[in-house]
């Protein structure tokens, strides 16, 4: 069977909503598994917001289940939400059994029943922005540190294939970003934080987009402030990692710059499963 997994950092699922380029991009591309981050809802808004309800409804009628996961310490803030067909048999599990992690509503797990991908876990993942002071970037550091560590007790404990999406924050070499030397000594470009990035792949996971496009240069991010997209100066941060025995299964992966509705496009990795 083809899986096909999607993530996009929506950067406000109302505002994605009202302009109408989500329900049309999951219309057009029926994604097996969408990952959307940096949602901004809290849990009660789901049945509370009208614009969120006739969302929920439509995806229902479409033959989706959907997770979501709210920062419950800061309202409007943060936020991951995971689509998933019916068909797929999927179980849903919202963070990761760690306090100081799960209460920013950045990870959604989901395991699934259906046969085929009873060995498949799969993340969904809001990793935090270093930007604002030296604490968040040592906050973003320890995340960065923990998520890994759970990925790799989980590799250990269950032996399952794994993939991991969403919004990293980070652009990990010089082809990922349209002007590398000007944010050297910014958080999202920093070389600790680009050290963690070699530290995922010495572990054993694969960027999809760039194990299928060596050299392309392609980002999925644009500041709004300066229209950056318009000019293309931008920022390679959203990411589809897998572990190694998935790349023979790897059939493509793509950053989807086409389209609009958020300062993020989406991307999209596809699998033979």
């Amino acid at each position: 069977m083809k899986l096909d997994v999607y993530s996009w950092n929506v950067n406000g699922l109302r505002a994605i909503l009202r302009r109408g380029e989500l329900m049309e991009f999951i219309k057009n591309r029926k994604p097996a598994y969408l990952a959307l981050q940096e949602t901004k809802l809290q849990d009660h808004q789901l049945e509370s917001d009208p614009d969120v309800q006739n969302f929920m409804r439509e995806i229902d009628e479409l033959g989706y289940d959907l997770s979501h996961a709210e920062a419950s310490t800061k309202k409007g803030w943060s936020g991951v939400m995971t689509l998933t067909l019916k068909s797929l048999k999927a179980v849903h599990r919202q963070g990761i059994g760690v306090g100081a992690m799960d209460e920013e509503g950045r990870i959604i797990h989901t395991c699934f029943e259906q046969e085929e991908l009873k060995n498949l876990s799969l993340y969904n993942v809001y990793f935090p922005n270093g930007k604002s002071n030296d604490e968040r970037l040592q906050y973003k550091l320890w995340f960065y540190d923990r998520f890994l560590e759970h990925l790799l007790h989980e590799r250990k404990e269950l032996g399952r294939s794994q993939i991991f999406v969403g919004d990293v924050n980070t652009a990990h070499q010089e082809i990922d970003l349209a002007r590398p030397k000007e944010n050297e000594k910014k958080s999202g470009f920093l070389p600790v934080e680009r050290a963690w990035m070699d530290k995922i792949e010495e572990a054993g996971y694969v960027d999809t987009f760039r194990f299928c496009h060596p050299d392309e240069v392609k980002y999925s991010w644009w500041s709004m402030r300066t229209r950056a997209r318009e000019r293309n100066i931008g920022w390679r941060i959203d990411y589809i990692y897998i572990t190694e025995d998935l790349k023979e299964r790897l059939i493509e992966a793509e950053i989807l710059t086409e389209v609009a509705g958020s300062d993020h496009c989406p991307i999209v990795a596809a699998f033979n499963i």
